[in-house]
């Protein structure tokens, strides 16, 4: 796939490497043209502006942080229809820092969606910090995700399994704002001190 990577963080960064090991074809723009660079030359892909990065792609990751994610779609012309019909991956998570608590009074998956008109937004990859998706030993997961595009969460559940989790449907878009809570409560509950993991229940 030609994949549009608008962000130059852990997670930008992560997913590019992930794609570019499957054979995808990478285009990177970010807020920092350097860091753009740096990120293609490591994954033998182009860097570009915000605004060429999304144009003809099959798919768009979004991967920048909550505060800078309006500035980085105006840059990238969302307002004005350039994403229309990409699936558009949102990774973000709109939480106060340490803590947890949601930003947004919505989703923040709902309120890039009104960002970017007619884009395919699909909430995946916000779950696990960024080495899972480059650690060669790192233990198998399942990435819970949502959306309202049959097509575009085909897609991203190609992307998934590229990266190496399994793709879970959790419903449409609407539940954004269940799988962002849940990334709160992992948080909260990680900077006071417990491991998540014990907090859930396992079943079977």
């Amino acid at each position: 796939m030609r994949i549009g990577i608008l962000g130059t963080g852990t997670v930008a960064t992560a997913l590019a490497q992930s794609w570019a090991r499957a054979g995808h074809d990478i285009e990177v723009g970010g807020r920092s043209a350097e860091k753009a660079r740096a990120i293609a030359e490591q994954v033998g892909g182009r860097a570009a502006p915000p605004r060429e990065v999304v144009r003809d792609k099959d798919a768009v990751l979004l991967a920048v942080s909550w505060d800078g994610v309006e500035e980085m779609l105006l840059s990238a012309g969302a307002a004005e229809g350039s994403l229309r019909g990409t699936p558009l991956v949102e990774p973000t998570n709109a939480v106060e820092h340490g803590v947890g608590v949601l930003l947004t009074t919505t989703s923040a998956a709902e309120r890039v969606a009104e960002l970017a008109p007619g884009a395919h937004v699909v909430k995946a990859f916000h779950l696990f910090a960024a080495d899972q998706w480059t650690k060669p030993d790192a233990q198998p997961v399942t990435v819970a995700m949502c959306g309202d595009d049959a097509e575009a969460l085909r897609v991203v559940s190609e992307l998934v399994r590229d990266a190496g989790g399994s793709p879970a449907v959790l419903g449409p878009l609407s539940r954004a704002r269940q799988l962002e809570e849940t990334a709160g409560f992992v948080i909260g509950l990680a900077f006071s001190g417990f491991d998540p993991n014990s907090a859930v229940p396992r079943v079977g």
